[in-house]
């Protein structure tokens, strides 16, 4: 039974809970009345929070990577709208970063977005996809906004932080167990995108 619903209206995303309200869309088309209750948890999931891709048939070494990515930061805004909807948008700070083994000057990242109860359970999941172009550099940053999520409630009593939205990136299982097992590349050490 899929009854929330995550609906993408512009695609520009230890869970570590970074909340914060900002300016967004949903506070310009919306007035000023203050939120019924706070919003969602949101963050990203620990062991999807880092993307290494290596090329094909390779090892795990640096000369192998082709393409890294990281999830630095997600913020939140929402709004108690009518009377149960909880509507949410996240924004999504991605850093992403170019290897040696890498033939191409752009990579897709496919991350995902899934509303959850407190306890874990699923709700909703919807994958999108970050376009990165680096542009002859080895670093670059960019963020997402998903807006217009949906949580429909029972009814006025039930909080948004009964929710959680979590994000992180879609991996192989190769490159979840990569993670999982603690290893890490970071092309950023020691350099700033404003190469």
């Amino acid at each position: 039974m899929r009854r929330i619903a995550l609906i993408l209206a512009a695609s520009l995303l230890a869970a570590t809970a970074v909340t914060g309200c900002r300016s967004s869309r949903i506070a310009q088309s919306l007035d000023s009345t203050p939120n019924a209750g706070p919003c969602p948890v949101v963050g990203s999931v620990y062991d999807a929070a880092r993307y290494v891709k290596m090329a094909d048939g390779s090892g795990e070494l640096y000369s192998d990577i082709e393409f890294t990515g990281e999830i630095v930061d997600v913020r939140i805004f929402c709004r108690y709208t009518e009377d149960f909807p909880l509507d949410a948008e996240i924004e999504i700070d991605f850093a992403y970063g170019k290897g040696p083994a890498a033939t191409a000057d752009g990579h897709i990242y496919p991350y995902f977005v899934a509303v959850t109860r407190r306890n874990g359970k699923v709700l909703a999941r919807e994958t999108f996809a970050s376009q990165a172009e680096f542009r002859g550099r080895t670093l670059t940053e960019k963020s997402e906004l998903v807006n217009r999520i949906t949580i429909p409630r029972a009814d006025g009593s039930i909080s948004g932080v009964n929710f959680e939205i979590v994000v992180g990136f879609e991996l192989t299982a190769e490159q979840l167990e990569f993670n999982r097992a603690g290893k890490r590349f970071r092309l950023d050490a020691g350099a700033s995108v404003a190469e």
